[in-house]
């Protein structure tokens, strides 16, 4: 009797040492805080930025220590927030990936100026510039993520400052408005109901996109069919409060009021013959239910000299979450591959 209470009490203590080890993840230096400036924060830093208005604050925040992956994490909207980005915290961490959450000027935990001179491509590409400055990035380190009208920024960002880039990721945005207001007529709109097509229009035309009957329409018609596909009632949190949180004055000034393609300052922006200068590393990632196109997207990536498309093949327009693990995977490798040097094609 005394010997199987004694192997019980072995069994129970080495089942007791499994249970209490942690499952794998980032190593310790992922946690080290040496030299940082914003330990006390926890990873937050408010950045001062020059604009041709002044001086404003925008927000970000540090995850992990990795000397040699430091993704910035640039968001969609215009005008939306990091806020949606949240899902990356079930995945970098766990890769040992550095990343930064930032709200653009305008959003969320950032200075909200009204005035509409701000809302300017090239305004938000120097704010970056600033942005990287402040947080020591550089081109041995540096990875930029533009996800919507992110990916715009980060277009133009690697046109203008291509030499402080390791690496470029262009998430779900399309190199040319135009031809996306052409896939939305030619293949989105006729997708749809007619009558409730009809009425969208209708309502846009005048000029009542914040009626609740427009959203009523366009949710099970549009945003769970392309942007999130899952009903709007599973939508996870952090996607519910960065659209609860979007900034509609630059959202309307450079998007439009239209969800069913751009109108406003962004409706001329095409950067189709522009992005095979773009030399760094880049990943671009289409989903095949996305707003953009994913053949035209995987035909950006062979416009680029060192480029490699990933289709997230169950994904909409928020392909981080409704296909996730695809999403994730292949950014994780794409970061990988490029940080010890390996050819992405």
């Amino acid at each position: 009797m005394r010997r199987l209470l004694v192997a019980a009490l072995f069994a129970l203590a080495a089942f007791c040492a499994h249970a209490a080890t942690p499952p794998a993840s980032a190593p310790a230096s992922y946690f080290d805080n040496t030299g940082r400036d914003d330990v006390l924060s926890g990873g937050q830093k408010t950045i001062v930025i020059d604009t041709p208005k002044g001086k404003f604050r925008v927000w970000t925040k540090r995850v992990g220590n990795n000397p040699t992956i430091k993704v910035l994490l640039l968001h969609g909207g215009p005008g939306a927030t990091h806020e949606y980005f949240e899902a990356f915290d079930s995945y970098f961490p766990g890769a040992g990936i550095e990343y930064y959450y930032y709200d653009q000027l305008g959003s969320a935990f950032s200075d909200k100026p009204t005035d509409p001179s701000l809302w300017e491509i090239p305004r938000f590409v120097d704010e970056v510039e600033q942005v990287r400055k402040a947080l020591h990035l550089d081109k041995d380190n540096f990875y930029l993520l533009g996800h919507s009208w992110g990916g715009v920024l980060a277009i133009e960002y690697a046109l203008k400052y291509p030499q402080h880039l390791k690496g470029l990721v262009i998430s779900n945005m399309m190199d040319s408005i135009p031809a996306y207001n052409e896939y939305a007529q030619k293949v989105l709109m006729p997708s749809m109901d007619p009558k409730k097509l009809a009425e969208i229009k209708r309502l846009e035309a005048e000029h009542r996109t914040d009626d609740p009957a427009y959203m009523a329409i366009l949710m099970p018609m549009h945003y769970e069919k392309h942007i999130l596909r899952m009903p709007a009632a599973q939508w996870p949190e952090p996607v519910e409060r960065a659209f609860g949180h979007i900034n509609q004055q630059i959202y309307v000034s450079m998007q439009g009021p239209s969800e069913l393609g751009a109108s406003g300052k962004l409706l001329h922006w095409d950067r189709s013959r522009d992005l095979g200068r773009i030399k760094v590393p880049t990943l671009v990632i289409g989903a095949q239910y996305d707003t953009m196109d994913p053949k035209y997207m995987a035909a950006m990536a062979k416009k680029m000299p060192d480029a490699r498309f990933l289709l997230c093949p169950q994904g909409g327009h928020l392909a981080m979450y409704d296909d996730q693990k695809t999403y994730f995977t292949g950014l994780v490798a794409f970061l990988k591959d490029v940080d010890a040097g390996k050819p992405l094609n």
